[in-house]
């Protein structure tokens, strides 16, 4: 494994190399300083959307060399010492069969002494069906009606109602496997156990390890439905879960500068540290997030594992999902902004870079947008956006790109390709730009609005296909600059346009996936529905 890890590690560092020499070049030698203030407009906000995505993708090759060190093994603790436990499964509209399903896992966890563990319905709709659901599984009922707080009031209310130490959330459709519990709470046990001799050993009382101060254990987010992606492409089989890169990869690695992200769900959480912070907060549409970072701010550890233990439901409809990313963006940078955790001086400096990263991320999609236009600038409307010999390409950009290219599929693993990674940035970039744009000018949408993850049996295909306008329009204009521009070229002068050529139509093979996805949605999903609960 050493070997292994050694050699990924080289490789992330000659890349680094390779594409910081790149982006030298190209600041230095290719933007086009005398070609006209509209070149140079364009000319820099390609330079920057390079830049970025080359910064984000550092951050995480530095994180992926580090995270092995900041692994912390859970402890094997007598049964005595295990803490009672809130279970809060948090509702607002969901129906009782879903919960049903939730509830009835939620009893079904291990624990040493199972009275200790204390489960929760906190219904911020107040309905006679969910008290009676609680009744039915001799389980608490937290009713809160006309609830201005959305989820955090409903959670604080919660917690204002019960005791324990340690508190468990889940949303409404996530159902825990058995061992859900005995995974996650010995991690706050870690500050009284040391392990000598293969054995864990209770600590003296005077040795406290107070760097164990574990405010939130995080497992990872799974789905128990294929997402859209998995049933609209037919590949169930060869993709994982869209979201799985960040639940699986980027939050474990976060352990590395400590800025896990509390996904809202599947956590355990410390009380002593939410009621530090003053519970969830409010003014956030992404209250779990924000929670995460203000217990960090408090010196709090955030932990994330990488073992499945909890599995829910994941949106399936086109447009429930573009929603729930609107609405991750939105309150992403919100907390970002209230907390002001790229420059606070109460997190570490990697932390920091962590959350500059995340504010970023949000970027992308702009940047998406540039790198499919550019060529189009060049190609159809002889924009010259780089200036730039074919050799010199060849010489500072392919051994780089390379390079990069066999870097992220390191850096991912089995979960996510950088090639899918763009055909996913490339659905939600229309949608994503302005939400993005307005919250960073503080522009903030503080409504909240539960995710939808049922289908609409009334929307209609004509509906879907306008989901696909922008994408339709881009694959145009991609095709007619490629047109116009391989027109009269034969042998040495289709070489030299290589680069273009290749890049309009890597662009294009994205674009061409969006459409299929987006207007293709009502009967592929249909008819995927009906092949799962077959298998079912």
């Amino acid at each position: 494994m050493r070997r292994v890890d050694s050699k990924r590690n080289l490789l992330f560092i000659v890349t680094i190399i390779l594409m910081s020499i790149y982006l030298i070049w190209r600041l230095v030698f290719t933007l086009p300083y005398h070609q006209g203030t509209a070149n140079m407009i364009f000319g820099i906000l390609l330079y920057t959307a390079e830049a970025v995505t080359v910064f984000t993708t550092f951050e995480l090759f530095y994180q992926k060399m580090r995270m092995n060190r900041y692994h912390l093994e859970c402890p094997e603790v007598p049964a005595e010492y295990y803490p009672d436990v809130d279970v809060f499964i948090a509702t607002h509209n969901e129906p009782a069969d879903i919960l049903y399903k939730t509830v009835n896992a939620c009893t079904f966890m291990e624990y040493p002494d199972k009275n200790k563990v204390h489960i929760y319905l906190c219904d911020d709709g107040n309905r006679e069906e969910i008290a009676k659901l609680a009744e039915e599984f001799q389980i608490g009922y937290l009713g809160l009606a006309n609830n201005k707080h959305a989820k955090s009031g409903n959670l604080n209310h919660a917690l204002s109602r019960t005791n324990s130490p340690l508190i468990a959330t889940f949303d409404a459709d996530m159902i825990p496997q058995r061992t859900f519990l005995m995974k996650t709470v010995p991690y706050f046990l870690l500050s009284r156990f040391k392990k000598e001799d293969g054995d864990w050993k209770l600590r003296a009382e005077g040795e406290i390890d107070k760097k164990f101060r574990m405010g939130i254990v995080q497992t990872p987010q799974s789905f128990y439905n294929p997402d859209l992606f998995q049933f609209n492409l037919y590949a169930e089989g060869n993709i994982p879960n869209e979201q799985d890169f960040f639940s699986k990869e980027v939050n474990i690695m976060r352990n590395s500068s400590n800025a896990v992200a509390y996904t809202g769900s599947n956590t355990v959480i410390s009380r002593e540290a939410l009621e530090e912070i003053g519970g969830f907060p409010y003014n956030t549409i992404t209250e779990d997030f924000e929670t995460s970072i203000r217990i960090q701010k408090a010196g709090y550890i955030t932990y994330a594992t990488d073992e499945i233990q909890a599995a829910g439901l994941t949106t399936t409809t086109v447009k429930s999902m573009l929603k729930q990313r609107v609405r991750w963006a939105r309150g992403v940078i919100q907390s970002l902004q209230n907390t002001k955790a790229i420059v606070t001086k109460k997190l570490s400096l990697p932390a920091r870079i962590t959350y500059l990263n995340s504010f970023l991320y949000w970027w992308s999609f702009f940047n998406r947008l540039i790198f499919i236009l550019s060529p189009i600038l060049f190609a159809l409307f002889d924009f010259k956006i780089v200036n730039s010999g074919f050799w010199d390409v060849i010489v500072f950009w392919l051994p780089a790109y390379i390079f990069y290219s066999t870097s992220m599929r390191y850096l991912s693993g089995n979960i996510r390709n950088q090639r899918w990674s763009q055909v996913i940035d490339t659905i939600f970039m229309p949608y994503l730009i302005i939400p993005v744009i307005l919250e960073t000018l503080h522009i903030h949408q503080r409504k909240f609005k539960v995710t939808n993850k049922k289908r609409n049996q009334n929307e209609s295909r004509f509906g879907y296909i306008l989901y696909a306008i922008p994408h339709i329009i881009l694959l145009i204009l991609s095709a007619a600059a490629m047109i116009r521009f391989v027109n009269g070229k034969y042998g040495w002068a289709l070489l030299y346009s290589s680069v273009i050529i290749f890049w309009i139509a890597y662009n294009m093979v994205a674009l061409f996936y969006a459409i299929f996805f987006l207007c293709l949605e009502d009967q592929l999903t249909e008819n995927r529905n009906v092949l799962w609960q077959m298998k079912k």
